[in-house]
């Protein structure tokens, strides 16, 4: 008797049969990789968080492929889905909208029936935020802390703002153009205004801007410019001085 996610002793996927994890532009389409395109070209289905964004990239490099929606709503059902597929021996890519599946995006799910099931799952490296930013923010990098998106209730931001006051690693997380600017405030009220923070907002894109100081010198410039868009940010560690 078998159990969802496995295989009666002895038998074997189809041979031919993987899950590419395909890392995708933020924004700017200079950034997908020759081996991105070759693979999509070649691939049986793709599986992406909007079909809609994904028909543009698709176009950008001169090709048609079947779809199927894959996103935060539907991700349990529809990783089983693929994960029979693979199994039968196709080539299935996974894309979000922009940068790498599973971080912070969709992904996790099939990338763990895949895994399950001992098929074969091949990543595609490419953009990522959390990566861009640490990259050009001057904070340190030998040890750093993902937290994805922070609450959206005020309360528990600070709750988590209080908590990473003596932290000796650097920070990065998403946070809503909603809700920046009150994010800001709170990071120079509770982080105080010796803290270096980086921000980077709509990375990669045409007007992409990032900046690394103090809180008490980054908040007031924050607000004097556009709080519109995508943003990623870095907290350094708290004895961190630029």
């Amino acid at each position: 008797m078998t159990t969802p996610g496995s295989h009666e002793p002895g038998s074997n996927p189809k041979a031919g049969g993987r899950l590419l994890v395909v890392a995708t532009p933020l924004g700017n389409l200079g950034d997908l990789t020759d081996r991105i395109k070759k693979e999509l070209t070649a691939c049986d289905l793709i599986a992406c968080e909007d079909t809609r964004v994904t028909i543009g990239l698709l176009k950008h490099i001169g090709i048609s492929k079947p779809m199927i929606a894959y996103h935060e709503h539907n991700e349990k059902e529809v990783a089983i889905e693929l994960a029979e597929k693979i199994s039968a021996g196709q080539v299935v890519a996974l894309i979000t909208d922009a940068g790498t599946p599973g971080i912070s995006d969709p992904g996790f799910r099939v990338t763990r029936e895949c895994r399950r099931r001992k098929l074969t799952v091949t990543p595609l490296p490419g953009p990522c935020a959390i990566i861009a930013l640490l990259s050009a923010s001057g904070l340190p990098t030998n040890a750093f802390r993902f937290v994805g998106f922070l609450p959206p209730k005020s309360a528990a931001r600070r709750r988590f703002l209080e908590q990473s006051l003596q932290g000796d690693e650097t920070i990065v997380l998403h946070e809503s153009c909603h809700r920046m600017a009150d994010f800001a405030d709170e990071m120079l009220e509770i982080l105080g205004p010796a803290r270096v923070v980086c921000v980077g907002r709509e990375l990669t894109k045409l007007h992409e801007t990032i900046r690394t100081a103090p809180l008490g010198e980054l908040v007031p410039l924050l607000k004097a410019g556009s709080m519109k868009g995508e943003f990623t940010v870095a907290i350094a560690p708290a004895d961190f001085v630029l």
